[in-house]
Formats: C-alpha cells, structure tokens, sequence
C-alpha cells in the first residue's frame, strides 16, 4: 500500500496520514522532515504537537534521507511527514533556489524511485499548493513548482491518493478513471498522465497574494511555512470545459484540414513528459571558464551569462557554433480582428506569408545576416497559398474571441499537437536552436487577453497600439480584450481551456511548440508580444520549460514586459521593436553567437602567457 495524502494548511491531512498508518498491522516508522529551529518558537511548538500526538511504540527518524530510511525498513510502514519540508531542505543544501531547482532533480528522481520500490506500506504528506495563493517572487514560484511536479510523479507510483480539504478526506480517481458527469465523450476528468508535471498556471487577478518559500521552511507538520503556492502545478483536463461554450456553435464546421491528425501522433496531445533542466554542472564549467579567460572577471557581461546557457543547453563546454538556427513563423488569422482592432485587414496576413517565403520580410532579411532559415506554417490563415505554406493547418481562421470560442475541443488539441510536431521535425532535421514567429492580423488581442489573465494586470495597463491603431482602435481593442477575459474567467486554472477559448490555432501551436523544444532539449530565443503569451503556457504545461528559453528582445508593446516579468526573463535586446514574425528574436541570434564564439575562441591566461589578476 502506497498512499500519497495532500492537503493545504491546517486542512488535517497529517492527522489523517497517522490514522492510515496505525490501521495497519507492521512497525510504523515516521520520518519528520522539519529542522528544528530554536529562534522560531511558533514551529518549534508545532513540531511538539506532532511528536506528542504520536503513538509510544512508533520509531521516529528526523532526517531528509527518505531513500535510505525506505531501505533499510522495507517490511515496515513508512510515514513521511513532509515532502513540502524535504524539498525545502534539499533546496537550501544544494543552493537550488539559484539554479531553477536543477541541483535536485537527480535526489526527486531518486525519491520517486525509492517510492515505488518499497514493498512495504509507505504514506507520504505533502502540500497540495496548487489551491493557494499565486507567490510573488520567483523562489515562490519555484517552490509551487516543484512540489507540484513532485506530488504529481509520486501520484504515479502510488497506489492512490487522498485529497483533504476542511479535515474531510476526498478519493483521488486513477488516470483514466470514467470521465466525470457533463464531460464530452472521451475527455477524461484526469487525464493519464505521462510526466510529473503537466500543469496549470492560476492567472488573473482572482489568486494574488504573497506566498513565499523561505529558505528554511519546515514540512514536519500539517501546515509547511511555505504550502501556499501556485495552481501552476494543477493538472490542466486534457478536455477541461469541453463543453461548447458561448458562441462555440458558431464555429466553422469541421474540414479535413491536414493538422488535424497531428494528435494521432502523441498518446495525448496536451500531457507532457518532464522537462529536464539544462545541465548545471556543464554551466559552472563554463562559468570557470569564464573566469580564465583574457578579461576581467564579468567584464563583458550579457555575453557571457549567454555563453553560460548555451554551454548548459548543449551539454558541453566550451559550446559547438550554431549550424542550424531555424526560424518558425506561425500564421493564423483571428475573428476579433474584423470587429476593427487592428489598422490592417486580414487579408494581409497571406500577402505578409508570400513576402517572407520570397525572402523581401524583415524577418527573411535579419536570418540571412543571422545565419538561421526560416519557415512558415499556416496554422489558420483565412485564405491559402496556392501549393499550401504547411501540412498542419487547423482551420480558417480563429474564432472571434469576445464572442466565441476561439477554438473547438477537438482544435486545441490538434494545434497543440501540431506545435510539438512542428519541433519535432525540426529538431530531427538537426536544428540547434529554435525560434518561434508570429504572423496575423489581431494577434496581438488574444495575445494581449492571455497576459492579462497570467499575470493578474489589467487591460489598461497593457493594451498597445499593435499595428497602429488610433484612440478610437486603442478603446475597440481594450473592450474587446475585457470581453474575452470575462468569457475565459472559469478557466484560469487550465492551460488548454485558455488556448481554446482566447488564443487561437496559432497561439495554441506557439505554446505546443515552445514546450515541445524544451522537452527535447533544444534552446530557443523568445519573440515579442505574442510569442511570449504563448510562451505562459507553453511554461504551464510543461514547467520548466523556460530554462530552455532566452528572451530575444523587449517589445514596444507593453504586454510584453509583464510577460517577461512572469517568466522572469530579461531581454538581450532593448531597440523598441513591435514586427512580430519573430524579428526582434532574429536581431538578437548574432548576440548569442557572439557569446559562442568568446567561449570558444578567446584565449585563456594561460595561453595567451598573460598575468592573471594578483
């Protein structure tokens, strides 16, 4: 019996835990993951109420080394209290607060491992921090993170879970369990999952708070100093909300579009498997390296916190030159932009697709000087090339989304499969970094409806002029985004709902896209405006992803800040730029092959015979 117990603060899911564990009939053997702190009276007292409450016969072990504890009792009941406290611990000892949590990885790995090998009974506590609060700082978020991502691997290797809310105890159905009353035929409520951490962002102004994770914090009790968390780390329905929304009647009937059968080619479309870091060790060689090289010590500064990255990317210091930088400009047209928020008709979005499959686009001209190839995929323009852009167009055009569903269940999943195979391929013909594009009309309203919901700020703050609008185009575009965020209000906690209703195919392909590139460890450089939307939930539903990701440029338009803010990414470039087609990206690539060649190229001290630093 393998039993994983969630619950939030003081929702009594360690009481219950205890209860399981004396039910049964072997040896108990608790395992307190809390540090004991004599400067903090409050948890010191906590950690007294859990070691009263305990039962004389059990044997107690105050210590982080779950693995070996499972070990050396493997007939015995094993009582775990908590992994919020554990992961606190390991992240202080390893300075994972620094690196993204990559340092741990390898010890999550070991723990699920030694989970699921304990042929005794074992119950495990942990936070379920997906209900709480957004944290706002990046620690916070890191924490939501990866507790989420943990509770979701070990739910794998558990033979069930429990959820307790309010001290009621609420049965966890398996993956694949009979789809829930009023969901569409063959969306699962939980989908089955393949990888720990498919999860879902709370965006909006409707979760804010102050949530933290203090180096320090203590899991030996109910409640972990640092169990508020994201709903980042909730597990986004592979059909969440499948039911026709407002307006979803609307949408064009389907047609044999050929992106369609993408979805044939994942076992599910929107369930990711683990993002694995950029590897650490790697990075600190290049780091060292940096330090012997002919320059003062951070002396040309951007360039060489890049050439770290890209050596963590590759695997390797110093870095191979970039031999395949490939540029995927997404194009799909959006029904908002007939209700005028937009300067340009949408029939621009082909012409602009012809430019730059001839080459005469800004994004054609800045790759060739970058040394990368572009590509074009037709996600859902209105109108076709003649001969096709593409083989993974999802319909004509998006919906309108004040009004309507942007797209169909069926939809969103084929433009997220779409986006992953897209990478695929890409990554299979040997691309060595990836950047992602955006090409339509009005993209920058869904674009914009996106941020706003992830990041809690509101519309007035962050509606630009896109393509030019007017006063009058600026008041259109700005009522227009508070109507598709009202229409997208109950789905704050699913990323694949979110794509549906207010993104559009080539959003939804951007996101599958960008997450897919970090699945297969490809580095990318962020665009502006549009891509970085989708690049939020590109990170909700695989988190992580945005270790992978640099950011190209700042955009002129504002959204773009609070979307970088989010991932906390700072651009390489600041030339107020607002193209899209994944230009301003493209302008940044000579930077970071410049950061290659400094890494590969410049002597060291040592060969150049001149004196180091006294």
């Amino acid at each position: 019996m393998r039993l994983l117990v969630l619950g939030g603060t003081r929702s009594g899911k360690s009481a219950h835990a205890e209860s399981v564990a004396a039910a049964t009939s072997a040896d108990v053997v608790y395992v307190a993951t809390a540090r004991p702190d004599h400067d903090d009276a409050e948890m010191t007292a906590r950690i007294a109420a859990h070691r009263d409450r305990r039962p004389a016969e059990w044997s107690t072990e105050e210590t982080d080394e779950i693995p070996r504890v499972l070990a050396d009792h493997p007939a015995d009941t094993v009582l775990v209290d908590d992994l919020g406290g554990w992961l606190t611990r390991r992240m202080d000892a390893t300075l994972g607060w620094t690196d993204g949590g990559a340092a741990v990885s390898d010890e999550v790995d070991a723990l699920v491992s030694a989970v699921a090998a304990h042929p005794g009974s074992l119950v495990l506590v942990s936070p379920e921090v997906g209900l709480g609060v957004v944290p706002d700082t990046l620690s916070g978020r890191l924490f939501s993170d990866l507790v989420g991502s943990l509770n979701r691997r070990l739910a794998e290797v558990c033979d069930s879970a429990v959820l307790v809310v309010a001290g009621r105890v609420l049965p966890l159905s398996s993956p694949g369990a009979p789809a829930a009353a009023g969901r569409s035929p063959g969306h699962p409520a939980s989908p089955a999952p393949a990888h720990p951490a498919a999860s879902a962002p709370t965006v909006g102004g409707a979760t804010v708070g102050g949530a933290t994770a203090p180096a320090g914090a203590t899991g030996d009790t109910t409640d972990p100093q640092v169990s508020g968390g994201t709903a980042r780390d909730l597990e986004p329905e592979t059909g969440a909300e499948d039911e026709p929304g407002p307006g979803s009647e609307s949408a064009p009937p389907t047609h044999d579009f050929p992106g369609l059968a993408d979805v044939a080619h994942y076992d599910d479309p929107v369930t990711f498997p683990p993002v694995h870091p950029p590897s650490h060790t790697v990075g600190d060689e290049a780091r060292a390296r940096q330090l012997v090289l002919t320059k003062p010590s951070g002396s040309l500064g951007r360039l060489e916190e890049l050439g770290v990255w890209i050596s963590s990317c590759q695997g390797t210091c110093p870095p191979r030159p970039l031999d395949r930088a490939r540029v995927v400009v997404f194009a799909g047209d959006h029904g908002v932009a007939e209700n005028g928020v937009s300067a340009y008709p949408r029939e621009v979005t082909l012409q602009m697709a012809d430019n730059i499959v001839g080459g005469g686009a800004a994004v054609s001209v800045l790759a060739r000087a970058a040394r990368a190839t572009v590509r074009v995929a037709d996600m859902s323009m209105s109108a076709e090339r003649p001969g096709g852009l593409d083989d993974h167009k999802i319909r004509r055009s998006s919906g309108s989304i004040d009004r309507e569903d942007a797209l169909s269940p069926d939809e969103v999943r084929a433009a997220i499969a779409a986006g992953r195979r897209i990478a695929d391929e890409e990554v299979d013909s040997g691309a060595d970094l990836l950047i992602a594009g955006d090409l339509g009309i009005g993209n920058t309203t869904p674009a914009t409806v996106i941020t706003c919901l992830v990041t809690g700020r509101e519309p007035v703050e962050l509606v630009g002029r896109g393509t030019g609008i007017d006063d009058v185009g600026w008041m259109r575009k700005t009522a227009a985004i508070r109507d598709a965020m009202f229409r997208a209000s109950g789905d704050l906690r699913d990323p694949v709902a979110m794509l549906r209703r207010v993104a559009g195919a080539d959003l939804a392909a951007m996101a599958g896209f960008l997450a897919q590139a970090a699945i297969r460890k490809t580095p990318c450089i962020l665009d502006g405006a549009v891509v970085t939307a989708a690049a939020l939930l590109a990170e909700s539903l695989a988190p992580g992803a945005r270790q992978w990701w640099v950011a190209g440029h700042r955009s002129a338009e504002p959204a773009h800040s609070a979307a970088l803010t989010y991932l906390s990414l700072e651009p390489i470039l600041e030339h107020s730029m607002r193209l899209g087609e994944g230009s301003g990206a493209v302008a940044a690539l000579p930077t970071v092959h410049a950061a290659i060649a400094i890494l590969t190229e410049m002597a060291t001290f040592a060969d150049a015979g001149v004196s180091g630093k006294a």
